[in-house]
């Protein structure tokens, strides 16, 4: 072959090799590009997804439960907001053995072993669902009592559901409470305010004939606790617990008492003097 035709053929085997190569080149580019960045979930994507997880339960599909029975199903879920507008958030303590046994302020014997609770404003019979904030355990009781008398706490647990909650070592935990029951209206109702609570009756009456001048009316209940008898001064009675609680407040600011707002209740077991 003639050193020109060499050439030319050369030239065009070279031709070829870059094409095809560079063809080759820009395939494999293609193949190995980053695929772009998939959407994020915006806060308003899955909102049944994030509702369970932030009650960190599952719902309860066994639909209402005898008071017999209430709670007794761990990790049950909280109520929705279309079932109650009502939560309360504190510490709950627990009351056992001393008081087994012994007549609530509803007028019914307290059962340690049963699923109730004493609260100071929610009507009797009210079903409360309460969750361990700490552990996020739930159960379910029923109002049958009155308390706790203690500043810093919201519901006095029997050892049943203190049980459920996995609170009775611990003693007191911070819970949630939400009202299970329909057609509770936890605000309305007589309410009156507690200012002091005494061994001494005598006590009691020097107060209240102290506050007399300035309040009406003034109750002394009298009560018979596993530690003797205590008799406790209360002031007013106002319509509505918001109301109470200024009143509360008033007597705080005015007084110095340290104020617990109770419901009035009904009935022999919660008569007052």
């Amino acid at each position: 072959m003639r050193p020109l035709g060499r050439l030319c053929a050369l030239q065009v085997l070279c031709a070829f090799c870059v094409s095809f190569f560079g063809g080759c080149s820009s395939r494999r580019t293609d193949a190995t590009r980053p695929e772009p960045p998939q959407p994020q979930p915006t806060e308003n994507s899955a909102p049944e997804e994030r509702s369970n997880r932030d009650r960190g339960s599952e719902p309860d599909t066994n639909g209402p439960r005898s008071a017999a029975t209430l709670g007794t199903k761990r990790g049950a879920a909280a109520p929705s907001r279309a079932m109650s507008v009502y939560t309360e958030e504190g510490i709950a303590s627990w009351y056992g053995v001393p008081f087994h046994g012994r007549r609530t302020s509803s007028g019914e014997f307290y059962d340690m072993n049963k699923l109730t609770a004493a609260h100071r404003t929610l009507p009797f019979d009210t079903v409360v669902r309460v969750t361990n904030l700490s552990n996020g355990k739930s159960t379910v009781v029923r109002i049958t009592d009155r308390g706790p008398f203690v500043d810093n706490r919201i519901i006095d647990l029997s050892m049943a559901a203190a049980r459920e909650l996995d609170s009775v070592g611990v003693g007191v935990v911070p819970v949630r409470l939400e009202i299970v029951s329909a057609g509770i209206d936890p605000s309305s109702g007589f309410f009156t305010v507690q200012v002091g609570a005494f061994r001494d009756r005598g006590n009691a009456e020097r107060l209240r004939e102290r506050l007399n001048a300035s309040y009406s009316p003034i109750f002394v209940q009298r009560y018979d606790s596993p530690e003797g008898l205590f008799y406790r001064v209360r002031v007013g009675k106002v319509f509505g617990e918001d109301a109470a609680q200024q009143f509360g407040e008033q007597l705080r600011n005015r007084q110095g008492f340290t104020p617990m707002v109770v419901r009035l209740d009904e009935g022999p077991a919660s008569r007052e003097d």
